[in-house]
């Protein structure tokens, strides 16, 4: 079984690679970076070694197609991506990526000739803002409305997965995380909850750009969700919510108070609500793979500062 993670310099591929590493199982790891800084941040230098590194682009079919076919890859977890503002700010471009990058992957698994599983990201952006439904978690029934051309194109790459299995026999598992957090998580406008926990471990000040309320996803939870997605011999296009805990961002500021208070009057919010709903229903996922870990949002805010703080004492983080 060889493993390829696209994406795997990011956060949550950081930790899917780590995942995989424990389970033993061979990684080859795909990104546009080189250096694995973030995986060095949770992984030790004998892991490390364990993993193929390869660079390039999602863009680049026939490099993906050469990589999956001829390193005998049997699983994919797909994962990158560039984020909201990006999109926002550059739509072609970054359907380049996100949809025709995708659309690679895919090709990729059906071209390798062998089956190849494929676990993805998309994301809780394909829901609109909450005052557009009804108040009460969405269900993967309910209609999607995303108000970011991020949402429209991680909606797209869900509907080619359908397409991909019914045309070509490819299964996948999408998974439509909200807003991860944890060491590694330092890019986006939802990782400001994460920056948060940083500065707090450092004894820095910080001003997140959100106010309102996130669904908080734990990183090790989120990982462990991809690689039981990749994993699993479920037949078919599934696409499943992943939702954490539900928090306003002044109450983790307070949870963040309580847990180091030294980090009073530091940590502040302004600026508006994610206009993605916030309020998922995941039941249909943790059926499908009962399980799976949830980690309590004080506890793994815990985790992170901890592990931040050491990073800082071992001069690995400013």
């Amino acid at each position: 079984m060889r493993v390829l993670v696209t994406g795997a310099q990011g956060c949550v591929g950081g930790w899917v690679v780590k995942r995989l590493l424990a389970r033993g199982i061979d990684v080859l790891a795909f990104d546009l970076e080189a250096d694995p800084v973030r995986l060095k941040l949770i992984a030790e230098a004998r892991e490390l070694a364990k993993v193929r590194f390869e660079t390039g682009r999602l863009e680049d079919g026939a490099r993906l197609k050469a990589l999956v076919k001829d390193g005998q890859v049997t699983h994919i977890v797909h994962l990158a991506a560039v984020l909201i503002p990006f999109c926002q700010a550059n739509p072609a471009a970054g359907s380049l990526v996100n949809v025709t990058g995708t659309l690679n992957v895919f090709e990729a698994a059906r071209d390798a000739g062998r089956p190849v599983r494929v676990a993805y990201a998309s994301s809780a952006a394909v829901w609109g803002p909450a005052d557009f439904y009804e108040d009460r978690p969405l269900t993967e029934a309910d209609q999607p409305h995303p108000a970011t051309h991020y949402g429209v194109f991680k909606l797209a790459n869900e509907d080619n997965a359908r397409v991909f299995h019914a045309a070509n026999g490819v299964s996948s598992i999408g998974l439509r995380p909200w807003s991860v957090y944890g060491v590694g998580r330092d890019a986006g406008m939802t990782a400001d909850a994460t920056l948060a926990m940083r500065a707090a471990a450092l004894g820095q000040e910080y001003k997140m750009r959100l106010t309102g309320y996130m669904d908080l996803q734990y990183v090790e939870d989120v990982a462990e969700a991809f690689v039981f997605s990749a994993l699993a011999g479920l037949p078919g296009a599934h696409v499943f919510n992943l939702a954490g805990e539900v928090v306003d961002m002044a109450r983790l500021v307070a949870l963040i108070e309580r847990l180091r208070p030294s980090a009073k009057g530091r940590i502040t919010a302004e600026g508006p609500q994610v206009p993605v709903a916030f309020r998922m229903d995941d039941s249909a996922l943790r059926r499908a793979f009962p399980d799976l870990p949830s980690t309590p949002l004080e506890e793994g805010t815990a985790r992170t500062i901890e592990l931040f703080e050491r990073l800082g004492r071992e001069g690995r983080i400013h």
